[in-house]
């Protein structure tokens, strides 16, 4: 059953068709370019306009073409970026560290404490929790990670940012209030290092869909009528009281950035670092209502 309906997504499905493709490398040699108005008019059902861009999208498209800052490539590093966010806001906002390998094999667990985050720094959604050493599965946690330290991150969306990052394994402190249906992150995307909008996201990271809501608000904490993926929460999140202190961290991360997204986390009252994003969802992205493609879009002013 499992094979047939592969089967049938692979002739009916032309995002799967095309997502298989690109799995087995029959893209890799296409420029970026080609590539990414290909993939675009397939995930989106509308032609990407490179030459005059007008939907947050196409825009999103347009930076990873023409917006290449070799700085960035530092900051989408999940252990580069950390020296990076000291420099700039201070060391308290960075979550600890205890150290960083090639591979898995290389890892001393006799010197990580009993509860750990292993994670790779060049993409996203690879990482594995320890909650207590003693029952840790390495197999697992070994497999898993070195799938992903075997993934180009670059070649799925085009995000050159990732091409060259040299793939690692990072072990951070472990932080009890996330990874649960509780667990609250504030995304604060950033317009020409502005904080246009925030999105506040409950529930469980790249989880279904089903199991994590997000609710976007522009600075002055209203709620804006959109979506794209995830519905917004039955009840409404409150206002933080940490709310100033994130616009100001986010807008010092991302001066002098077209657009950036910094991700922050509230623990036990203390705003923390968590990443930036320079292409949220990789630009291929259905909003609802449509019409917020082009009203973010406007966001962005292009270089």
């Amino acid at each position: 059953m499992k094979l047939a309906n592969k089967i049938n997504k692979f002739l009916f499905d032309p995002k799967a068709r095309f997502q298989y493709f690109v799995s087995k490398g029959i893209y890799d040699s296409m420029p970026d370019d080609k590539f990414l108005k290909k993939k675009f008019e397939i995930e989106l059902g509308y032609e990407l306009n490179l030459e005059c861009p007008r939907t947050f999208c196409e825009k999103v498209q347009w930076l990873k073409l023409y917006d290449r800052n070799p700085e960035y490539t530092k900051m989408a590093d999940k252990h580069e970026v950390k020296s990076y966010v000291a420099n700039r806001i201070g060391n308290r906002y960075v979550i600890p560290e205890y150290g960083v390998w090639s591979h898995f094999d290389e890892i001393d667990f006799n010197r990580l404490p009993d509860q750990f985050v292993l994670k790779c720094n060049h993409n996203s959604g690879g990482y594995v929790v320890c909650k207590d050493k003693s029952q840790f599965d390495r197999g697992s946690a070994r497999k898993r990670l070195e799938k992903c330290l075997s993934r180009n991150y670059y070649k799925n969306g085009r995000e050159w940012v990732y091409k060259d990052i040299k793939p690692c394994i990072l072990a951070e402190k472990y932080i009890d209030s996330l990874g649960k249906l509780n667990s609250v992150e504030y995304k604060l995307s950033c317009f020409g290092g502005k904080v246009g909008f925030v999105t506040v996201c409950q529930g469980i990271a790249h989880s279904d869909f089903s199991l994590r809501k997000n609710d976007h608000f522009d600075v002055d904490f209203n709620h804006m009528p959109w979506y794209a993926y995830y519905e917004n929460a039955a009840v409404r999140p409150s206002k933080p009281k940490q709310w100033d202190e994130m616009i100001e961290v986010a807008e010092k991360l991302a001066e002098g950035i077209p657009y950036v997204r910094v991700d922050l986390y509230v623990i036990d009252g203390k705003v923390f670092f968590g990443e930036m994003t320079f292409y949220t969802w990789s630009g291929f992205i259905e909003f609802t209502p449509k019409e917020w493609d082009i009203k973010l879009g406007k966001m962005i002013q292009l270089p």
